[in-house]
């Protein structure tokens, strides 16, 4: 009988992929990702993939779970975020019907008739346009100090309605915010 022992063969490891920025990067060891997790490269909602998943998954469904927990605490859930700022923002296009008005009213020297031919010829158009955005991008960075991973809206936060859908997907929320800021955008191209 042969006492030499055979060497254990060990099955290669399957890589880990992950998403950045909307793009696959990976083909890394299990090692290399933890050392990601752990210099917070990678946190709460990252997608992460490997051989025998059916699809990407959010790296805290998977057993990288508890690499994460030691780095972060999880992100705040959808009804613990505060929405006073993006309640201002579904109002936003109405209030800032009441800041052009406002400018245009301190730009003409208090002259109403001055003030509203500017709002009949949309004069200061973009008072709305910054305060949308303004609120838009304060609102993105109370998600991030609350652990919501905002790398989703990739820069959308310009373009309210669609910021205002994927926040609301994100968070696992109703459209109300969405549907509001829709109608008094309506409304605001009405009183024109």
């Amino acid at each position: 009988m042969n006492t030499q022992e055979q060497p254990s063969i060990q099955p290669e490891a399957k890589p880990w992929f992950y998403e950045k920025n909307g793009q696959r990067m990976g083909g890394i060891s299990e090692e290399k990702i933890i050392e990601l997790i752990n210099s917070q490269s990678l946190s709460y909602g990252t997608a992460v993939w490997r051989q025998g998943f059916p699809e990407w998954m959010a790296i805290e469904n998977t057993e990288l779970r508890a690499h994460l927990e030691k780095v972060v605490p999880p992100p705040l859930t959808g009804d613990k975020v505060d929405s006073t700022v993006v309640w201002i923002l579904a109002f936003a296009p109405i209030l800032g019907l009441v800041l052009e008005y406002m400018v245009a009213f301190a730009m003409n020297s208090g002259n109403e008739y001055l003030a509203e031919y500017a709002m009949q010829n949309a004069e200061f158009w973009y008072v709305t346009v910054i305060l949308n955005i303004a609120l838009s991008i304060w609102d993105e960075s109370r998600l991030k100090n609350a652990g919501i991973n905002t790398t989703a809206f990739r820069g959308w936060v310009w373009l309210v309605p669609v910021y205002l859908f994927q926040r609301a997907k994100i968070l696992k929320q109703n459209n109300a915010y969405f549907i509001v800021w829709i109608v008094c955008f309506i409304l605001s191209l009405l009183s024109i």
